[in-house]
C-alpha cells in the first residue's frame, strides 16, 4: 500500500525579516531623497514582489498513489529505482562539485538537508533528482 506525503517548503522568519529590513532601507533612501509619497510607493511595490516571489518560490513535494509531485515536475514511482537521504555535507556536494548537469534540482538554500532519487527511465535521460526537504527520511519512506 502506497503512502502519502505531502510537504510545503516557504521562505522562514528570518529571510522574511532581512527583506523587509533590506526593503524598508530602500524606501527610507527614497524618503530621504523624494519624500514620503516616492518611500511609501517604494515599499508598496517591494512588498508585493516579495509576496509574488515567496509565492513563486514555494516548493510543494507530495506523494500521491503511484506518483510523485516536486514543484512542477512528477513522476511515476515505477521509475524510482533509490532513495537517498542526504545532510547538509552530502546535500552540498550534490549541489557543488559533484553535480550531474543532468539531473533535476529543486533546492531551497534556507533547507541544508535532502534527498537524491534516483531515476531509470528508458525515455527520460535525467539520473536522478535533487530535493530539499526538512522531512527526507519521511518522503522516502513514502517512496519506498
Amino acid at each position: 500500500m502506497s503512502q502519502n506525503f505531502k510537504e510545503k517548503i516557504a521562505w522562514p522568519f528570518w529571510l522574511w525579516l532581512f527583506l523587509l529590513f533590506l526593503a524598508a532601507s530602500l524606501a527610507l533612501a527614497f524618503w530621504a531623497a523624494l519624500g514620503n509619497l516616492w518611500a511609501a510607493l517604494s515599499m508598496i511595490v517591494q512588498l508585493l514582489g516579495l509576496l509574488l516571489l515567496s509565492r513563486k518560490s514555494l516548493l510543494e513535494v507530495s506523494v500521491e498513489g503511484d506518483w510523485l509531485h516536486v514543484g512542477r515536475a512528477k513522476i511515476d514511482r515505477k521509475f524510482i529505482v533509490q532513495t537517498t537521504e542526504l545532510d547538509s555535507v552530502a546535500m552540498r556536494a550534490l549541489r557543488g562539485p559533484r553535480a550531474d548537469p543532468a539531473s533535476y534540482v529543486q533546492i531551497r538554500f534556507w533547507i541544508p538537508a535532502g534527498i537524491k532519487i534516483e531515476i531509470s527511465d528508458p525515455e527520460d535521460s535525467t539520473p536522478y533528482w535533487l530535493v530539499s526537504s526538512k522531512k527526507a527520511q519521511l518522503l522516502a519512506a513514502a517512496l519506498s
